[in-house]
């Protein structure tokens, strides 16, 4: 079964970290571009970046930019999304989505799309 399982997420106060994984069953990352998006409640999905298979970096989050770091394991077929100083504005199930192309903000580009994982920053 081809799925992106997302997983990392949780509770965590304001200034604090999360290491989001994005792991990848029944095909392989490496031959793909990997974006993050988020989802806030009662809002759209906006992107917040993507990896491409050179594994550079693109924001299209800007409040992202000096907090935010996209990483990938091909060997573990999988790609990290490293979040720093955290704020409650971060709050949001966040998803991770996989194309056979460059890089792009919007999720209906993608061919494959996880389920997300919750993060919640809260004091």
């Amino acid at each position: 079964q081809v799925q992106l399982v997302e997983s990392g997420g949780g509770l965590v106060q304001p200034g604090g970290s999360l290491r989001l994984s994005c792991a990848a069953s029944g095909f392989t990352l490496d031959g793909y571009t990997i974006a993050w998006f988020r989802q806030a409640p009662g809002k759209e999905h906006e992107g917040v970046g993507c990896i491409s298979t050179s594994a550079w970096s693109a924001y299209y989050l800007d409040s992202a930019r000096g907090r935010f770091t996209f990483s990938r394991d091909n060997a573990k077929n999988t790609v990290y999304l490293q979040m720093n100083s955290l704020k409650p504005e971060d709050t949001a199930v966040y998803h991770c989505a996989a194309r056979h192309s460059a890089c792009s903000g919007w999720i209906n580009d993608y061919q494959y799309v996880g389920q997300g994982t919750q993060v919640t920053v809260s004091s």
